[in-house]
């Protein structure tokens, strides 16, 4: 194997070609190429849905191209399964860790290679033979017959990247190998890896962290809603025209954008109604510091993987805290559900539409009531009278189409179900409102809607967090944004005409050694 990275103009070790990958009418890839060379990490960006998983799979045989075509080594390839791209040399670490967590470390890097005789495993061999994997890694240091169970998230990952590199593959995919890593475990990990770039082994990295891509990678491609939309030398891109190209937005657009602003904000008088002092969460956030006004909008920026949503299922009850506190009123608050945030008046809309909102096989009415029915309990079940005129008001409100409140929940349009789910928490007549992507994968019209209705919720009082992927709408609905990275708060700016997004993209793009805007504002 070669001992240095790939020189640029090598050939080619692995080339997708116009890879398409589509369920029914919907293309979740549309002709992407990517190229990997041999000893070079090749880092895939994009924002949750640009495709970046779903490309790793066709490559890893999980997922079938709908047409394309892959050649490794000049040589045209289509596994259609897990088992033919591994005999093909090509091994993936995907965002499930796959390990068996009752056996050894041992175990587990040998897991296919066992060594045998007459009696079976040959146990002594099998720890040897692992020993030496680990240690051409630089994690000789390990004990083989250590159960996985006992080991941390980053030591876990390590183990599974041993065992894909246990029968010597000559591509290694990852995606999103550092979710669960804090920065001295990444660092660990990345140690593995540029170790085995000096081996020559094709590396493609999906990941979210911006940081950790310009560290670590070559080369890097942007995909955005299914397509490609850049190929750069990873030291060549600034990081301000990465996230534009992410986000789907170029500077010029960014400027125009950033002029249109509403000319007059007002500062939130008095305290604030819902305070939150160090909240955190162990390697999912780090301890973040905010105050909510009743009738305030504020805004959350960030990229995926920032801690944008993880701030917000804290605040929300979604996920509990390890740390900090929560005050309400000027009293201590303990929100360990989203039932017991909801007790306090407090709702969350979360971005995953289908799997965490509307409940397919329901009907738009059923969908409706059923949290502030929960809220008030089975044993007080609502009148069809209550019922009905609840669910008309909304649907008149909301303009939900179709207007039949019988009709199942699954056959309305996305920008349909999400009004269906607002309604929901709408219904239980929220103090906050935690809206995470609320007007993602919808039509125009559906979103200027969503965006009035939050301006209408402020107007009445209601708290509203926001986030958004769409820094034009954070800047149009929003009377403050916090800015988070790297799952932590790095930055506050108030609303107004000093502030624009390219300033956004500027905060999130700026080395961790630069200075940020003051947080209480910009000059």
């Amino acid at each position: 194997m070669s001992t240095r990275p790939a020189a640029p103009d090598a050939a080619p070790l692995v080339e997708m070609a116009a890879i398409t990958v589509a369920h029914g009418p919907v293309e979740v890839l549309h002709e992407v190429d990517l190229t990997v060379r041999a000893g070079e990490i090749h880092a895939l960006m994009g924002e949750n849905g640009a495709g970046k998983s779903t490309l790793i799979n066709v490559l890893a045989g999980v997922t079938s191209p709908t047409s394309g075509s892959i050649r490794l080594d000049g040589r045209p390839l289509r596994p259609s399964s897990p088992a033919e791209a591994q005999a093909a040399g090509i091994r993936a670490v995907l965002q499930d860790v796959p390990v068996a967590r009752h056996l050894s470390i041992g175990e587990n890097v040998m897991l296919g290679h066992e060594p045998r005789g007459r009696f079976g495993i040959r146990w002594g061999e099998l720890h040897a033979q692992a020993h030496r994997v680990l240690d051409e890694l630089g994690l000789g240091d390990m004990d083989t017959r250590r159960r996985v169970r006992s080991l941390s998230p980053a030591t876990t990952q390590l183990v599974a990247i041993a065992r894909a590199m246990a029968d010597e593959p000559r591509v290694l995919l990852l995606d999103e190998p550092t979710s669960s890593l804090d920065t001295a475990e990444v660092e660990q990990l990345f140690l593995v890896l540029r170790r085995l770039r000096e081996r020559g082994v094709a590396m493609v990295f999906a990941s979210h962290f911006l940081e950790q891509v310009l560290a670590l990678s070559d080369r890097l491609t942007v995909l955005r809603s299914g397509t490609r939309v850049a190929e750069f030398p990873a030291h060549q891109v600034e990081r301000s025209e990465l996230i534009s190209l992410m986000i789907g937005h170029d500077l010029a657009e960014l400027r125009r954008i950033g002029s249109q602003r509403r000319e007059h904000r007002s500062d939130p008088a008095g305290p604030p109604f819902y305070r939150a002092r160090q909240l955190a969460q162990r390697e999912v956030l780090a301890p973040t510091d905010l105050d909510l006004h009743r009738g305030e909008v504020v805004g959350i920026a960030g990229l995926r993987g920032s801690g944008r949503t993880e701030l917000a299922r804290l605040l929300a009850g979604g996920a509990t805290a390890d740390s900090g506190t929560a005050m309400l009123d000027g009293r201590a608050l303990s929100l360990r559900s989203p039932a017991a945030a909801l007790r306090h008046h407090i709702a969350m809309a979360s971005e995953d539409r289908l799997g965490e909102g509307v409940v397919a096989g329901l009907s738009i009415r059923d969908n409706i009531v059923l949290a502030l029915q929960s809220r008030r309990g089975w044993a007080r079940p609502m009148s069809r009278a209550e019922r009905d005129e609840l669910v008309a008001g909304f649907i008149d409100e909301l303009g939900i189409r179709p207007v039949d409140p019988a009709t199942p929940v699954e056959r309305l349009s996305g920008g349909n179900q999400q009004k269906v789910l607002l309604a929901r928490w709408l219904a239980t007549r929220p103090r906050l409102m935690v809206l995470d992507e609320p007007t993602k994968g919808i039509d125009m019209g559906a979103r200027v809607e969503i965006q009035a209705l939050v301006a209408r919720l402020a107007a009445s009082r209601v708290a509203v967090v926001i986030i958004s992927s769409d820094l034009d709408e954070l800047l149009r609905l929003s009377d403050r944004i916090v800015v988070m990275k790297d799952r932590m708060k790095i930055g506050e700016v108030s609303n107004g005409p000093g502030l624009s997004v390219e300033t956004i993209v500027e905060m999130i793009a700026a080395p961790e050694e630069e200075d940020l805007p003051p947080l209480t504002g910009l000059p």
